[in-house]
């Protein structure tokens, strides 16, 4: 008799800096899930509820947490707890073999992002509360990727747990350290958002974005109402002259 074979795939395999009980929590209060999922958005609170808490099984002994299935394939976070901290491990059944330095896809890359939006909130702000722009679209003829349209290098460039500076076109200068990077994503502490964090995502050439296009999810910490509406105001400005806004999905 042949062995069925294992179709499971890793799609996030981050270890936080925070005991096992304190990640658990963060995955099922869903107070504490807005502190990392998504950005600030009217629909945030129902997003929440309907993947966590309506789609999705929490078998508190094993540390698991099961989402239903989707077009064919389902995905289920696994928490370990490893020596300094916690491993989690987000594994997919089912689907297409996933492809990380080809097509940008946008469920693979969220799940990456945020999880490690989620080590940022445990690791470097816990208990405070986040304020976030973001911006995503196609560009404009004559615009190029987000990473370089700002003026950074693309993720190649750049080397997690490094420090950096940069100055943004944006008119920001940016210091502090590399959070993480991805094929697609570079991802930056910035001490000037109270040690938040700016995640810039080069999407590349699709049929929606025939000159390519991408997103950039700014999370701040600790500014004040003036301080963020004016950052917001700046960082709007200068992506709606490159980019063409898309509805947050």
């Amino acid at each position: 008799m042949s062995e069925t074979p294992d179709t499971r795939q890793v799609v996030v395999d981050i270890t936080i800096a925070a005991p096992i009980e304190s990640v658990w929590e963060a995955l099922r209060d869903p107070k504490l899930i807005e502190t990392w999922f998504g950005w600030d958005a009217p629909s945030l609170a129902e997003e929440i509820k309907f993947i966590f808490l309506d789609h999705a099984e929490a078998d508190a002994a094993r540390r698991v947490v099961q989402f239903g299935e989707w077009e064919g394939s389902s995905d289920a976070i696994e928490l370990t707890e490893e020596a300094g901290g916690t491993r989690l491990r987000m594994i997919r059944s089912g689907g297409a073999p996933l492809d990380w330095d080809g097509v940008y896809e946008d469920i693979r890359e969220g799940w990456v992002n945020f999880f490690q939006q989620l080590r940022l909130a445990l690791e470097l702000h816990e208990g405070e509360e986040r304020r976030t722009i973001y911006l995503s679209g196609a560009a404009k003829p004559g615009v190029g990727e987000p990473s370089a349209e700002l003026g950074l290098d693309g993720p190649v460039a750049y080397t997690a747990g490094r420090p950096y500076t940069a100055a943004l076109s944006t008119g920001n200068n940016a210091r502090g350290l590399v959070w993480y990077t991805t094929h697609f994503q570079t991802a930056l502490v910035v001490e000037q958002f109270g040690n938040g964090l700016i995640v810039v995502s080069d999407m590349g050439v699709s049929p929606k974005r025939p000159n390519g296009g991408g997103s950039v999810l700014i999370t701040t910490y600790g500014l004040s109402a003036g301080e963020f509406d004016a950052l917001e105001a700046q960082w709007k400005g200068w992506w709606d002259e490159r980019y063409e806004t898309a509805t947050p999905s």
